[in-house]
């Protein structure tokens, strides 16, 4: 029964994803170190969750009209308790628990409820953890940022059950009284300054704007083996696969090399990505008679991964420190790329184009275009920033936190997600094993990668192939 009153509108990101064939959802494993007690997490949810709006409330479609509508919600509906078999070893408790959060995308959830839910696997020992809480949230409810500051929100300090958790706040190198001194006060001077930014920023705004149309329009991403089938991708359930890196191996790599976290991550990922390729390629080639230059072959490749970007200001999450010159093949075009992406308009460009659509043409053109994009590029790419220290959630001290997503469009069969929690990076992969038949073997790719990076970050080298 609903609480009655007309709740809030809901915002045209959250209404594309609902569109047709378009269900987006997040989907967290987190692992607990102690046995869950089922009736302290329902508590404890009737003390938190349930107070935020959009997760007591259902999605009410009045003709073009979309609101979020306050109802009583029954925690029966949405705290699934499952317990395993007991005497299953470390291997097998993995593979269950993967097969299980693979098995629980297979079925949508329930529009005429509030559309969130959470599994507990109270008695699944892995090998990571003594329990494992599964959660699936709607993607309209909220991006990556804001849930995981619901889930702090909601956490305490281990060490400190009375302390809320911290996350690391980027703060901007202020440059202001430098250019002041360096001006003198002089008028030109800032104006010319001004004009040196605002030229390759307009300048960049235009060719990602024009390579979005062309993306939209025709521009499709190399085949390669990382590439989704064009025929029946979508019916594919995807396989959720993750691995902790050392946290302190990446801060090593960002430091040494003036970097950010984010810039790592991305090199990291095209190394990774590098060394799958001409295994894969190589592989294919052992059946034929030539032997052809991989490296050579993977320059020509056109691979593109599609970032969702939170437009709204979210400090001590998305603010980036300045970034300095190039010190490596794969972190340096790494930042290269993401020196050039910060300094466009494209991602708040294409928001408002996509908003304008949405109430000009419907609901149907808005998500066909999305789709497009989705569908031409290869892979979709995420990195949200955790917790410092470790957490407690309802009592339950966490050992790690792996989110991923899957309902869009997986013409896309990769999806990757880092995730740092404590003293882990944790890197989450959805694959559809159709095309990535090994995920393990990519997530291994992605490790010894890092591994050679810090490795030659140690040495002061360059490292020109991983």
């Amino acid at each position: 029964m609903g609480k009655g009153g007309e709740g809030e509108a809901v915002s045209p990101g959250s209404r594309i994803f609902h569109a047709p064939g378009f269900e987006y959802y997040v989907i967290a494993v987190i692992g607990v170190k102690t046995r869950i007690d089922p009736q302290v997490v329902k508590q404890g949810l009737i003390n938190t969750l349930l107070n935020h709006p959009r997760f007591s409330s259902i999605l009410v479609k009045e003709g073009r009209k979309w609101r979020w509508n306050p109802t009583t919600v029954n925690l029966e509906d949405h705290v699934i308790v499952a317990e395993t078999e007991p005497h299953l070893d470390f291997p097998e408790a993995d593979r269950f628990l993967e097969d299980y959060v693979s098995n629980v995308t297979k079925t949508p959830l329930d529009i005429s409820k509030p559309l969130w839910e959470i599994h507990l696997l109270i008695n699944l020992r892995t090998s990571e953890s003594e329990a494992v809480c599964v959660l699936r949230i709607h993607h309209s409810l909220g991006d990556g940022a804001s849930l995981m500051s619901l889930l702090l929100a909601a956490s305490r300090k281990t060490s400190d059950p009375l302390a809320l958790p911290t996350v690391p706040v980027l703060s901007k190198t202020t440059t202001t009284s430098d250019h002041r001194r360096l001006s003198g006060g002089c008028s030109l001077w800032r104006f010319l300054s001004a004009l040196w930014g605002i030229v390759p920023l307009l300048w960049n705004t235009l060719v990602d704007l024009v390579m979005f149309a062309l993306t939209v329009l025709f521009l499709r991403d190399s085949d390669t083996p990382l590439k989704g089938a064009p025929a029946g991708a979508e019916l594919h359930t995807m396989r959720f696969v993750h691995r902790h890196l050392c946290l302190d191996d990446v801060k090593f790599v960002k430091t040494a090399m003036k970097m950010t976290i984010n810039d790592v991550l991305l090199g990291v990922t095209q190394a990774g990505l590098t060394r799958y390729l001409n295994r894969t390629y190589g592989a294919a080639e052992e059946y034929g008679k030539q032997r052809s230059n991989h490296s050579h072959k993977l320059s020509k490749l056109r691979l593109r991964a599609t970032i969702m970007f939170n437009v709204r200001p979210n400090a001590g999450i998305q603010e980036l420190a300045d970034m300095m010159r190039e010190k490596s093949k794969y972190v340096g075009q790494a930042k290269a790329m993401i020196d050039r992406k910060k300094h466009s308009l494209e991602s708040f460009c294409t928001f408002y184009c996509a908003k304008l659509v949405l109430n000009l043409l419907g609901i149907k053109v808005a998500s066909a275009i999305i789709r497009r994009v989705f569908s031409n590029t290869t892979m979709a790419f995420s990195n949200v920033v955790g917790p410092m220290e470790e957490i407690s959630c309802f009592g339950h001290p966490l050992a790690y936190i792996a989110p991923s997503t899957y309902g869009h469009p997986h013409l896309q069969a990769l999806t990757i997600h880092f995730q740092s929690y404590y003293n882990k990076m944790t890197l989450s992969i959805a694959a559809d094993p159709t095309v990535i038949s090994d995920v393990h073997l990519l997530c291994d790719d992605f490790q010894l990668s890092l591994k050679l990076i810090r490795d030659a970050a140690d040495k002061n080298l360059v490292p020109h192939a991983v």
